[in-house]
C-alpha cells in the first residue's frame, strides 16, 4: 500500500473509532478549555489496528530505505525471555508483551526490486509481518536453523546490535552474541558488524501514519494538565503540589495512558530565591494565591511518547488577569523557543544546533538553558541532543548526531526573567512542546503555551 493511502486510512481508524481531544487553544484562556474524557480515548481491543498499521507501513517504507541508506543487508535481532533488545517492541505486531523463550528476528535486503524479506527463526510464528523460516521447540535446532539462514543467504554485512554510545542499540546480550558466532560459518565472522546506525535511524524516523495521530497524542497530554491547572484540582491554602501530581496521574491512569515518569509540580512564590547559576528553581509546598506553578508530564499511546511542561498562575483575589510582569516572562519563554527553532538545518548536528541558539539567546539579552531531545518509541528518543540540563556545551556523540528530516522533538528549556511585582526576583519559565521538523521548518504537534493557564 502506497504511503498516502495508507496515512488517510490510518487517520480513518483513528477518528472514526475516537472523538478528537485537545489541550486549550494555546492563545485562549482556560476557562473554555477542553479537557479528555474516557470516551475520547481508544478502549486497548481498538488500538491494535492502528499500531499495526502505523509498524505495517514502517517495516514497508521505512525499513528497506534505512538499511539501505546505512549499508546494513541482513539485520538480527535477537531476543531472550526477560531480556528483550529494546528495539524487539518496535518491530512486532500488538498484542506482544515479551520474546517467547529465545525469538530471532531476521531482516534480509535483496534490493530495491526483490525488497526487504522478514522472517522469523522462532517457535511462535508473528503472522503476517513475518514469513517463518523455521518454527520448532528444540534451542539447538533453532540456532543451527539460524546459522544455516544466513549462510546460505550469503549476506555482505551483517547487523546486529551492539553500541558503546547507544544504549537503544545495544541489545544484545554477550552470550547471545558468543552463540551466533557459534553457528555462523567463519568466513562470516568478518561480516559482522554493529547496527548502532540503523537502530538510531530506525528509532528516531517518524512515518507519515505516526506523524498522523501524534498530533492528538499530544493534545491528550496537554488537555490533562490543563485540567490540572484549574478550580477543578486545585484549592489554593488547601492543595499540595504533590496532590497534583497524583491527579495528574490518577487522571492518565483513568484514560488508560501510560505515563513513562510520575508526574512533577513546583511551585514559586514571591520571595523564594531563584539564583542565576541554579539550575532549577522551585519547590513543593501547599498551593497559594499569588503562586507560579510548574508542571512535567509524560505519557505514551499508541507506541509514541509524549513529554510536556507548563506554567500556571494562581490569582489572588479579585484578579482577573495575570500580572504583566509574569505574562512578558512568559512572552521571553516563547521567543527561546523561536531562537532554538529556527536554528534547526537538516544536518546541523544537535551540538551546532545548541551553539546558534546561545548565540542568539545573547545577542536577545535572554538567560537561557536549553535541553532538548528526540520523542518517539521513548520520552528520551535516540537522536541529536541539543544540551543537557547541567551542561549548556557540546555533548560528545549524541550531540554530533545529525538532525534528519521526520523527527519529534520536546523543546525543552527554561529562561530566568526579572519580575518587576516581585521586587525584581527572577522567576523560572520551564517550557518543554513536543514539536516535528519535516526537513524544513518545526511545527507544534498541538500548539504551545502562549497564555499561563489561570487558576481562579
Amino acid at each position: 500500500m502506497k504511503r498516502g493511502a495508507i496515512t488517510c486510512l490510518l487517520t480513518w481508524v483513528f477518528f472514526s473509532t475516537a472523538v478528537p481531544v485537545g489541550a486549550e487553544s494555546p492563545d485562549e484562556p482556560n476557562q473554555g478549555r477542553v479537557v479528555p474524557r474516557p470516551g475520547h480515548v481508544l478502549a486497548q481491543r481498538q488500538r491494535v489496528e492502528p499500531v499495526n498499521r502505523m509498524l505495517t507501513e514502517r517495516l514497508n517504507d521505512l525499513l528497506p530505505e534505512l538499511m539501505r541508506e546505512t549499508g546494513i543487508d541482513m539485520w538480527l535481532v535477537l531476543n531472550r525471555e526477560y531480556a528483550e533488545d529494546p528495539v524487539f517492541f518496535t518491530l512486532v505486531p500488538d498484542p506482544v508483551f515479551a520474546a517467547r523463550r529465545t525469538t530471532m528476528l531476521v531482516f534480509h535486503d535483496r534490493g530495491p526490486e526483490a525488497g526487504v524479506d522478514r522472517l522469523s527463526v522462532n517457535r511462535y510464528p508473528f503472522g503476517e509481518l513475518y514469513e517463518p523460516a523455521w518454527e520448532g521447540g528444540d534451542l539447538d535446532a533453532q540456532w543451527t536453523a539460524l546459522g544455516e539462514l544466513v549462510a546460505a543467504r550469503d549476506p555482505r554485512r551483517i547487523g546486529v546490535d551492539v553500541s558503546r554510545n547507544w544504549p537503544v542499540a545495544d541489545g544484545l546480550s554477550a552470550a547471545l552474541r558468543d552463540r551466533l558466532l557459534e553457528v555462523l560459518p567463519a568466513a562470516l565472522h568478518e561480516r559482522v558488524v554493529g547496527a548502532e546506525e540503523l537502530v538510531v535511524r530506525w528509532m528516531e524516523t517518524r512515518s507519515p501514519g505516526e506523524l498522523a495521530v501524534y498530533p492528538q497524542i499530544v493534545a491528550l497530554a496537554r488537555g490533562v494538565i490543563s485540567e490540572a491547572f484549574s478550580s477543578d484540582v486545585i484549592t489554593p491554602g488547601v492543595t499540595t503540589t504533590e496532590d497534583v501530581e497524583w491527579a495528574i496521574r490518577q487522571r492518565f491512569h483513568d484514560l488508560q495512558l501510560d505515563p513513562w515518569f510520575h508526574p512533577h509540580v513546583d511551585l514559586q512564590r514571591r520571595g523564594m530565591d531563584c539564583p542565576p547559576e541554579e539550575p532549577f528553581c522551585g519547590g513543593p509546598g501547599v498551593i497559594a494565591p499569588g503562586d507560579v506553578l510548574h508542571t512535567d508530564v509524560g505519557v505514551c499511546y499508541l507506541r509514541l511518547c509524549t513529554d510536556t511542561q507548563e506554567m500556571a498562575y494562581v490569582a489572588r483575589l479579585g484578579e482577573e488577569e495575570v500580572p504583566p510582569g509574569l505574562v512578558a516572562a512568559l512572552a521571553v519563554g516563547n521567543r527561546w523557543q523561536d531562537h532554538l527553532t529556527s536554528s534547526f538545518e537538516l544536518g546541523r548536528t544537535g551540538n551546532e544546533i545548541l551553539a546558534a541558539t546561545s548565540a542568539r539567546c545573547e545577542a536577545d539579552d535572554i538567560l537561557a538553558s536549553t535541553y532538548t531531545h528526540p520523542l518517539g518509541f521513548f520520552g528520551h528518543a535516540p537522536g541529536p541532543v541539543i544540551g543537557m540540563w547541567d551542561n549548556q556545551g557540546p555533548t560528545p556523540v549524541r550531540g554530533d548526531w545529525p538532525l534528519h528530516a521526520s523527527t519529534v522533538f520536546s523543546i525543552e528549556g527554561n529562561v530566568k526573567v526579572a519580575v518587576p511585582s516581585w521586587d525584581g526576583q527572577l522567576v523560572q519559565i520551564a517550557l518543554e512542546q513536543d514539536a516535528v521538523f519535516d526537513g524544513e521548518a518545526v511545527t507544534y504537534l498541538a500548539g504551545r503555551q502562549t497564555r499561563w493557564h489561570l487558576v481562579r
